[in-house]
């Protein structure tokens, strides 16, 4: 598998030209795929279709970031904006029978989807812990403030997905409730004790038997006082890896947001020195494109591995 470790987003319906011709020569690990990508059903099915043919890889890794509220990517098809994981967290507490309907109906309605179009990865569940100073830029996305039901309702979505034959991303690892800022704009800091930590928002991620997980661009100061969770190598081999026993493709936030300081082709190269498998590029800009191709390298051999077995499970 010659590919680089990148997953890009693209810009439009269709991919141009200059896409195209970028993706055959750095043949990205990925393609994520936003609302400006979709139209309606039928020119989404065409573009995944377009995407993989280039590759040649009918299970070539396509992702979508569909949560649900604000995150709904596919709201052109389906309007989903109702059903976010706080709104399901609220009907579990209310009947957890009538939540186990609900969320099942709805997890399979989104899965249809995207089977039918071609779309084998999603970006959930979102696993951080609602805590009373928690930014509103997450709050419809939690769906509890309490690890042991949140790691329940983790386990249940992904249990779900595996059932339809998608993968799942549990984000953002690890722990992202804390945060008093927006990490697409600043820099959260989290100085939350280590046993506070590991007590709550690091629960919910141990043992996941998610393919692959998201970093957050997170400082918590108690173990790393310089660097996000991203950048951290501390973070990455103690606690995810050893601590979470995380054994999956870790895929590093959006690198572009403001929480990480440095410049494109730094972010990237200090994600992956950390122990990210993989950077994720959302903005779908060309230029940015080409300037992370030429620092990027090509996969690993654990990366390799870890994508055989997706694809075995892809079936």
């Amino acid at each position: 598998m010659n590919r680089k470790a990148v997953i890009f987003g693209i810009k439009g319906y269709k991919l141009t030209h200059l896409e195209k011709r970028l993706l055959k020569r750095v043949k990205p690990w990925g393609i994520i795929l936003f609302s400006r990508n979709i139209e309606d059903i039928f020119q989404l099915k065409k573009l995944i279709h377009d995407i993989k043919r280039i590759f040649r890889d009918k299970k070539y890794p396509v992702l979508i970031d569909q949560e649900g509220g604000k995150i709904s990517r596919l709201n052109k098809i389906i309007d989903l904006r109702l059903y976010t994981q706080k709104f399901f967290g609220q009907l579990y507490k209310k009947d957890i029978k009538l939540f186990l309907n609900y969320y099942k109906i709805y997890t399979n309605v989104v899965c249809d989807i995207l089977n039918n179009v071609g779309i084998n990865i999603n970006t959930i569940p979102v696993l951080d812990i609602r805590r009373k100073n928690t930014h509103n830029f997450l709050d419809e996305r939690l769906f509890s403030e309490d690890p042991l039901t949140v790691k329940k309702f983790g386990n249940l979505c992904i249990d779900i997905y595996n059932k339809n034959k998608i993968a799942n991303v549990i984000k953002h690892i690890p722990g992202h409730g804390l945060s008093k800022s927006d990490s697409h704009f600043k820099t959260p800091i989290v100085k939350a004790s280590k046993k506070e930590l590991y007590r709550k928002d690091f629960l919910p991620f141990i043992n996941s038997k998610s393919f692959f997980a998201m970093t957050g661009h997170v400082i918590y100061s108690s173990f790393d006082k310089n660097n996000t969770a991203t950048h951290s190598k501390f973070v990455i081999n103690k606690l995810i890896r050893k601590y979470m026993k995380f054994n999956g493709l870790l895929i590093s936030d959006d690198i572009c947001m403001k929480s990480l300081k440095c410049s494109l082709e730094l972010n990237a190269t200090k994600a992956l020195e950390a122990g990210c498998n993989l950077v994720l590029h959302c903005s779908g800009n060309i230029k940015e494109m080409h300037r992370l191709s030429k620092v990027i390298p090509r996969v690993d051999k654990f990366t390799r591995k870890k994508t055989s077995q997706f694809y075995k499970f892809l079936g």
